[in-house]
């Protein structure tokens, strides 16, 4: 009697097996309009690499239709949950690093404009930065905001904080 328990949680309608057969699809269609720096960042087989620069070659409809049946099932071998976050990761590189910007120029002006408490809050979300640094920065902005000179020091500020955050996220400035 367990036995038919057991293949009830196993079963799987023919439905769900065909959307996931579509998403697979789908994700191996994405991959092939990938240029070959954006696929160089995805962790795959060399199959499916292969299999991919070669759709990529084709220019026949039919046959290309072929290969990314073939890269499907190339794919159903593999984890496409892993392999779909590389890709989308990949994808929206552009998206992330506009949020993290985003998100660092909040800081910039939370501490401008809070002055210490501002810096306070920074310290305890990124303890590895130098308070004293920060404060500095910040009595040479309002300065230069007093005297009507240029904003060097806000635009240094921003430049901490970015380093700041790279070295907690482990990434490079450079990268952007």
């Amino acid at each position: 009697m367990t036995d038919i328990n057991e293949e009830d949680d196993n079963w799987v309608s023919k439905s769900q097996r065909k959307r996931e057969c579509d998403d697979v699809l789908v994700l191996g269609e994405r991959m092939i309009s990938m240029n070959r720096e954006e696929l160089a960042l995805v962790t795959m087989d060399d199959e499916l690499r292969r299999a991919i620069y070669e759709a990529q070659r084709i220019k026949s409809h039919s046959a290309l239709k072929r290969q990314k049946h073939y890269i499907a099932k190339v794919m159903r071998g593999l984890d496409d949950e892993t392999l779909a976050g590389q890709v989308e990761r990949v994808l929206h590189k552009h998206d992330i690093y506009n949020a993290e910007f985003k998100r660092m120029e909040k800081w910039r002006d939370s501490i401008i404009e809070n002055g210490d408490r501002g810096v306070n809050e920074f310290i305890k979300q990124y303890p590895q930065a130098d308070r004293h640094h920060l404060r500095q920065l910040v009595r040479n902005e309002a300065k230069e905001k007093k005297n009507n000179k240029p904003p060097a020091a806000y635009r240094q500020i921003f430049k901490y904080i970015r380093e700041v955050v790279d070295q907690e996220t482990g990434n490079n400035a450079n990268e952007y």
